[in-house]
């Protein structure tokens, strides 16, 4: 009997489906490592752009803080610029003020009404104007209470004394003037402080 003989259509289509499901499931399993690939190198771009943002977020913050930074040291610069331009002058001010106390002195020691004075007065008294008004100009003032409620901020009690003349917590005496630069204080006017008038005794 020839090998012809022994042919069998059905055990070739058997054959061709077990080679076809074999091919099958092989493209299955590529098909599934492929899915799997892709499902990894989808976590990890959503990884990478987790890791981005994140990135992103803190150098954003960075700059953002950098920017205040910045403008906070502007701002310290400025002030530092402004507080150096107003009381630049402060010792040079603080030197002048014997000067000031020695024609209050001049002033005191000589009359307007005497004439063996009167011009040295007048002298003294234009000069120290003229004195006055020119440190205005830079911001330098004179502090002389008298009669205005005393404030120690501005002011320095040397003591306190009844008075009928002027009410409690009054300046009634100015020993010393004080002065002020731009509203910083470079000396304290010296005064004395009134306690009021002596209490009446109502008893019989």
């Amino acid at each position: 009997m020839s090998n012809e003989s022994n042919y069998d259509p059905q055990d070739i289509d058997t054959k061709n489906q077990v080679e076809e499901g074999t091919v099958i499931e092989a493209d299955e399993a590529n098909l599934m490592d492929e899915l799997t690939q892709a499902n990894f190198r989808v976590e990890e771009l959503e990884q990478l752009l987790a890791a981005s943002e994140a990135a992103l977020a803190e150098r954003k913050d960075v700059e953002i803080r950098a920017a205040a930074e910045t403008q906070n040291i502007r701002t310290r610069a400025a002030k530092d610029v402004e507080q150096a331009r107003k009381f630049a002058l402060e010792k040079f001010a603080t030197e002048l003020l014997p000067v000031l106390d020695n024609m209050e002195r001049a002033l005191q020691g000589t009359s307007a009404e005497n004439e063996a004075t009167k011009a040295l007065y007048e002298g003294v008294e234009l000069t120290m104007k003229g004195f006055l008004s020119t440190v205005e100009k830079f911001g330098v003032v004179q502090v002389s209470p008298l009669g205005e409620t005393f404030n120690p901020e501005h002011h320095q009690a040397i003591g306190m004394q009844p008075s009928a003349e002027y009410p409690e917590n009054t300046v009634m005496l100015v020993m010393q003037k004080g002065y002020i630069l731009n509203d910083r204080l470079l000396r304290p006017a010296m005064v004395m402080v009134s306690q009021g008038g002596a209490s009446i005794d109502t008893q019989a």
